[in-house]
């Protein structure tokens, strides 16, 4: 193998030099200030008081996405270094600079590091305040039985969302009204490609994973495996109809008989003109023949590409799909993809439309960053709660003294003598002062560390069987960090909400990887849901809807649910049980133990579960039946923690 040729300066400058060349080519563009750290590419004449769109993703798919900012299309475009998804503090700062009062759109690849990173900047921008949606794209139909947790994988289809929704925005569409669009274009599409190649990373020796006599059917936008080798490559026609019957027969996408679609012929990177012509010629020819469907619109070009990969992918939109019982919004689907856009990156060849700047004018070109807009990066803490002030009782009167009769039996001594005053018992002991939530909250929270702390090297053990080994280093991490922090004063404990975002900052900063960022939507959404609430007096109910609202946001951005083997086994049986308790009139010490229970017998349910996600998945069955998932024990491990803190002193 030898390393590829590249006009490059550097590959570790690729993606800044890549997009500083883009914004010196078009005047509407302009950077965010913060390189390298953020690459953001925002349209600097974004009307705000329109819905912004945002998409983004891992840079080596251009003109995607940054060539798709423009009026018409994208407000801004979050770019990750290649291959890999950009930051959530990158994504946040896109969302900060575009947002206006009608909110914005996020339009993310099914990817689960895409997934994650743009999901939790939507819940940290929806607790500042600002209204935010979220359009995951994933059309493949390559791999037939995706993985419940993985899905499919989003592809050049990505871009028609892109101009449906950005148009839809432009003509003042609300909020509801682009995410409505975007998630119905999601939904009606189907893509596969085919490679002839892999593509080459910057800097790196060129792959041989396919022969000189191979293709690849359902490779990925990465380089991922597809779905099967060809070789020898068959001609191009029959490779088109091979595509397109794996295209309308499988279990996602059904064309019903003579279909209106839209066709999307997407250029992999490194096809010749030639070639994609040919391609797109038996392509009409089989539509047309075999379905009898009516082609409305025709888009070729690189759209979505894989560096410098040879290949080609096909993309179908339609609404006249076999569980689709009309086709209403067709047509406003066709004027939304023909209105006009400036972004650079779309080839409205064909059957559509594309709008032309103005000439040359190098004076208006500059590469000058917009600053960040950055806020304030304390999380506002609210004042404490005015003690209430008890008024005072008057003391008690003195009892009356208590007399008793002389020892004297005689009578004459008894009349001489007076009682004798018996001097009143001591009072009791008072009680122990009552512990203030915010106190309760603190020892809850130590509790908490502390046993993950104390679990640690066990559940690096169990990782090491099933995983990588590293899940108890990983809560260890969180766990010493909330420690510091509640040794330091620095929690405002007697504000929930609050305390729920210093939280999710302390896990932030302190961990990586899936498990981390999971934890962080999860206390995120809780504190949003906090916040709806009282800003003190935080009842257990409000505590459990809280808890319901981060697990949701969980499940939404990582795509699991019981028996995925994560540690949603233990979360979610986990709320069932804090709900049920309070309903039958349970109270908080009840209902915490309940629910710690529950985590526990979930925890211990994953032994001998099939893993769908994590590098468990990849471990045989039976070496997973004899360990428990150690993220769902870490969670039973800090809920039986809590649970104890919260039963009564006496037991």
């Amino acid at each position: 193998m030898t390393t590829s040729k590249k006009l490059l300066n550097s590959p570790d400058t690729a993606v800044t030099d890549a997009l500083r060349g883009l914004v010196l080519t078009f005047g509407h563009l302009q950077r965010l200030d913060g390189s390298p750290q953020i690459k953001v590419v925002i349209n600097r004449n974004h009307d705000k008081s329109k819905v912004a769109v945002i998409s983004g993703g891992g840079s080596g798919h251009e003109p995607a996405h940054a060539g798709y900012v423009g009026d018409g299309m994208l407000a801004a475009a979050v770019c990750g270094d290649i291959f890999a998804s950009p930051s959530t503090e990158a994504v946040l700062a896109a969302i900060r600079a575009v947002t206006g009062p009608a909110g914005c759109l996020l339009v993310v690849k099914n990817y689960t590091g895409d997934r994650l990173n743009f999901g939790l900047a939507v819940e940290q921008a929806l607790a500042e305040g600002l209204m935010v949606e979220m359009v995951v794209v994933g059309e493949d139909v390559a791999i037939e039985c995706p993985s419940p947790i993985a899905g499919r994988r989003g592809l050049a289809g990505t871009v028609l969302v892109h101009k449906a929704a950005g148009a839809a925005a432009a003509r003042g569409a609300s909020l509801a009204e682009v995410a409505g669009i975007a998630s119905r274009v999601a939904g009606a599409m189907a893509t596969m490609g085919v490679g002839l190649t892999v593509c080459t990373l910057p800097g790196k020796s060129t792959s041989d994973r396919l022969g000189p006599d191979e293709v690849e059917l359902g490779l990925g936008i990465h380089g991922e495996p597809g779905r099967t080798k060809e070789s020898p490559p068959p001609p191009a026609g029959e490779l088109v109809q091979r595509m397109l019957v794996q295209l309308t027969s499988g279990p996602f996408f059904r064309l019903k008989a003579e279909p209106r679609v839209i066709l999307l012929v997407n250029n992999l990177g490194g096809t010749p003109p030639l070639e994609l012509s040919v391609v797109t010629g038996e392509a009409l020819t089989v539509l047309r023949r075999a379905y009898g469907a009516a082609v409305d619109r025709l888009f070729v070009g690189p759209y979505m590409t894989s560096l410098d990969m040879a290949g080609m992918s096909i993309t179908l939109l339609s609404y006249d799909l076999e569980d689709e019982h009309h086709r209403e919004g067709w047509d406003d689907l066709l004027e939304l993809l023909d209105s006009p856009t400036v972004a650079p990156g779309w080839v409205g060849a064909g059957l559509g439309r594309v709008a032309v700047p103005g000439p040359y004018d190098p004076s208006s070109y500059d590469d000058i960053p917009a600053p960040l807009p950055l806020r304030d990066n304390e999380i506002e803490i609210p004042p404490p709660p005015e003690e209430e002030k008890e008024e005072e009782a008057p003391p008690p009167p003195p009892p009356p003294p208590q007399r008793r009769e002389s020892s004297s039996s005689s009578s004459s001594s008894s009349s001489d003598d007076e009682e004798e005053p018996v001097p009143p018992s001591p009072p009791p002991p008072p009680p122990p002062p009552k512990l203030n939530p915010g106190e309760i909250l603190g020892r809850c929270l130590l509790a908490a560390a502390e046993s993950l702390l104390a679990a640690a090297p066990a559940l690096d053990e169990m990782d090491a069987k099933v995983g990588d080994g590293d899940c108890g280093s990983t809560v260890a991490s969180a766990a010493s960090a909330i420690v510091r922090h509640l040794d330091a004063g620095e929690m405002a404990l007697y504000a929930p909400a609050t305390v729920a975002l210093q939280l999710a900052r302390c896990v932030r900063n302190a961990v990586g990887g899936s498990s981390g960022a999971l934890y962080d939507i999860l206390l995120t959404a809780a504190a949003r849901q906090l916040k709806a609430g009282p800003t003190y007096d935080v009842s257990p109910k409000d505590w459990t809807e809280a808890f319901s609202a981060g697990l949701a946001a969980v499940q939404k951005y990582g795509c699991a649910d019981i028996g995925c083997r994560t540690m949603l086994d233990a979360l979610l049986p986990a709320r069932d049980a804090l709900i049920a308790s309070l309903e039958t009139g349970g109270d908080a010490a009840a209902a915490a133990a309940a629910a710690a229970d529950a985590a526990e017998a979930g925890a211990d349910a994953t032994r001998g579960m099939s893993a769908t996600a994590g590098r468990s998945s990849y471990v045989p069955a039976e070496v997973l039946a004899e360990v428990a998932d150690p993220g769902a024990t870490a969670a039973a491990v800090w809920l039986r923690a809590v649970a104890r803190v919260l039963q009564p002193q006496d037991e």
